[in-house]
């Protein structure tokens, strides 16, 4: 049920079973959940710190999850504010009472008006901004206007690491076992010693999938007899999906390539793959599409990816992948070969992917981070 001003006492509310009552409490303000929200990557990355350093609440503004999610004695309160969308005037009032009420120690969340709500509400360390300092470009215009006028005036604290959905949960993402891969596809899709290149995403024309697809063509056409068996598999739905499973059958290779559409099953998938292909650039690290960079490289895969966007930040050149200039199928094709033809090559790259992935994206390297970065700032405002 969604919260209404006749909701429990913040008592009730905000203190969880198993952890103290005076353990600081951290509001965490997203705009919904997938599903029954267990699994959310902020509700993995949750579980993986100690129970007892903090308590904290997930509040949706869309949806009407309540409910309490445990694990090894500690909760995490989960409250939706309202069933509408966004803070209007109605779920901003709610939002004001609610802060008034549960008086969290931190406020986390990328919403301006949230902020500003948070600060008439009283509390003192409010996250803005959630972002990697080493990932995105400095802000421009009116943004940095607004994120130095919350700072100076309003006092929130401008911290930039990952966001909390920018943890890859590297158990469900991690190389293949043995030098098979999974079976996946139509029958006889992956015969013996076939290369598969992969790629996962919404099929949009700002995806370009079609150059990839085109890359693969040249890489098939150009190919000996006696060369590597290649395949293609792109997991994902979108308005460029037939034209590039009609570009495939114009060229003769409907057969060597998969295109399932929309799958729940991605982790598997790259376990069948080879090389990951990032063929656009995405605008920051915690959208869908550099995610799955990060998912790629968990599963110990090295990637390809354009020189754009923030994949430069991602991809280490020659190190855990390759970058290639966007929009250039002869490129792309190019450098996708040479993990076929350099033997070691993709093995080596990927292994130092997941390496990476480990040291500073995983949930439990996150998760460091956040306790540190919440402890740091409780210990400055209470000087």
């Amino acid at each position: 049920m969604a919260i209404t001003n006749s909701a429990r006492p913040a008592a009730s509310r905000a203190a969880a079973p198993g952890i103290p009552a005076e353990a600081p409490l951290v509001l965490h303000l997203l705009d919904r959940l997938p599903g029954d929200g267990r699994d959310d990557s902020l509700f993995k990355l949750l579980r993986m710190m100690p129970a007892g350093r903090y308590r904290h609440v997930v509040l949706t503004l869309q949806g009407d999850l309540d409910c309490e999610l445990r694990r090894n004695g500690a909760a995490v309160q989960v409250m939706s504010l309202s069933r509408g969308s966004g803070l209007g005037w109605s779920a901003s009032l709610r939002l004001y009472r609610l802060l008034r009420r549960l008086r969290p120690d931190l406020v986390h969340s990328r919403s301006v008006r949230a902020q500003l709500l948070a600060a008439l509400a009283g509390i003192r360390i409010r996250l803005p901004n959630a972002q990697p300092a080493d990932s995105l470009p400095p802000r421009q215009g009116w943004g940095a206007s607004l994120g130095r006028w919350l700072g100076e005036v309003l006092g929130a604290c401008q911290v930039r690491i990952h966001p909390a959905h920018g943890a890859i949960d590297s158990t469900q993402f991690h190389p293949r076992l043995g030098l098979a891969p999974a079976t996946v596809g139509p029958p006889g899709f992956l015969c013996e010693h076939a290369f598969v290149v992969g790629a996962a995403g919404p099929m949009d024309s700002e995806q370009d999938h079609v150059s990839l697809v085109r890359a693969f063509q040249l890489m098939v056409t150009e190919q000996d007899r006696n060369d590597t068996p290649l395949r293609l598999i792109i997991a994902g739905d979108g308005p460029c999906r037939d034209m590039c499973k009609a570009m495939l059958c114009a060229a003769g290779m409907a057969h060597l390539a998969w295109l399932p559409g929309a799958r729940d099953d991605t982790a598997r998938l790259m376990r069948s793959m080879d090389v990951f292909v990032a063929p656009a650039p995405a605008p920051a690290p915690a959208c869908g599409a550099n995610l799955r960079i990060l998912e790629a490289m968990a599963s110990g895969l090295p990637v390809v990816a354009v020189m754009a966007g923030a994949n430069p930040q991602l991809v280490q050149a020659s190190w855990t992948g390759t970058l290639v200039p966007p929009g250039q199928p002869e490129l792309l094709a190019d450098a996708i070969a040479d993990y076929y033809r350099i033997p070691g090559l993709a093995r080596r790259h990927g292994q130092r992917g997941r390496r990476l992935v480990l040291t500073h994206h995983s949930l439990a390297a996150v998760a460091d981070r956040y306790l540190t970065l919440y402890d740091t700032l409780l210990a400055r405002a209470a000087r």
